[in-house]
């Protein structure tokens, strides 16, 4: 069992009653933890492989928070489709499957098993190494940045409509990601923004220098456009291949920047696209 010794395994094991499961893999990982798949793994000392793990987030008998780390993604796919859906699912993985058990959560987790004591830390003596824990998104940074194109991506609708393309060029401040509401969204586009040049010219290079897996990463959008999320150092981008995109950067907290498609966009987005990550 790389990464932890059989004594943690074990303790993982015995009675793991599982609260949530997320997936890592190159197209679907927890941004929170890093700019890409790679950097996620690094972030919880696993090794990046191609096919990606599935994480399990549980507790043992006695309480203690364990995050175990299976090869069979399927089966955690299968249980977090069913719980979306709101269906009960009994995620039970294979003992053969597991790859490792990891001290702690890295992960925010606001549920608690019933029946066990509070959720605490397993001790030394059954753990290898400091156990782990959720990424400090209590002030800015690019955890908190990453947190922040996150929710646009998943409220894309909201965000864009608060945004009129008539008013692009109309100088202005941009929402506060940190609130979680449009309401406030930016009407700029920031054309001469040191920034967003910069934003633009990373990804740009992409096309010709593919970044790390989950760089830039593809989901589905309606009609024929796509989701596009790409990353950088500082900077996260959430874009739909057939309308524009918007921008967020470490060194502006809470700001959000909206980049008109413009003549130069939409191509961009398009390149963007045929290198990106899809999930499966």
């Amino acid at each position: 069992m790389a990464g932890t010794d059989e004594d943690a395994v074990a303790a993982a094991d015995d009675a793991l009653y599982v609260l949530t499961a997320v997936l890592l893999t190159p197209a679907q990982f927890p941004s929170v933890l890093g700019d890409d798949y790679p950097e996620a793994c690094a972030a919880l000392g696993l090794a990046p492989r191609a096919d990606g793990y599935g994480l399990v987030l549980g507790q043992d008998g006695d309480g203690a928070r364990w995050t175990v780390a299976i090869d069979d993604v399927s089966l955690v796919a299968v249980a977090i489709a069913s719980w979306d859906c709101g269906m009960e699912y009994d995620l039970s993985p294979d003992e053969r499957s597991v790859v490792t058990a990891l001290p702690g959560w890295p992960l925010a987790v606001a549920v608690a098993a019933p029946g066990v004591p509070a959720p605490h830390d397993p001790g030394p003596e059954v753990s290898d190494g400091p156990p782990l824990s959720p990424p400090d998104t209590s002030t800015w940074g690019p955890a908190q940045r990453r947190l922040g194109a996150d929710e646009i991506a998943l409220q894309w609708a909201v965000w864009r409509e608060q945004i009129d393309d008539d008013t692009f060029s109309t100088p202005g401040k941009g929402a506060d990601a940190t609130d979680r509401s449009p309401d406030d969204a930016d009407r700029d586009t920031a054309p001469g923004h040191g920034g967003i040049r910069r934003v633009l010219a990373e990804a740009r290079a992409y096309v010709d220098s593919p970044p790390p897996l989950g760089r830039v990463r593809s989901s589905f959008a309606p009609g024929d456009a796509r989701t596009l999320r790409a990353d950088g150092p500082g900077w996260s981008m959430v874009a739909r291949t057939d309308d524009i995109a918007f921008v967020l950067l470490d060194e502006e907290p809470g700001e959000v920047l909206p980049v008109g498609r413009g003549p130069e966009l939409p191509g961009l987005l398009q390149a963007l696209d045929k290198l990106a990550v899809r999930p499966s």
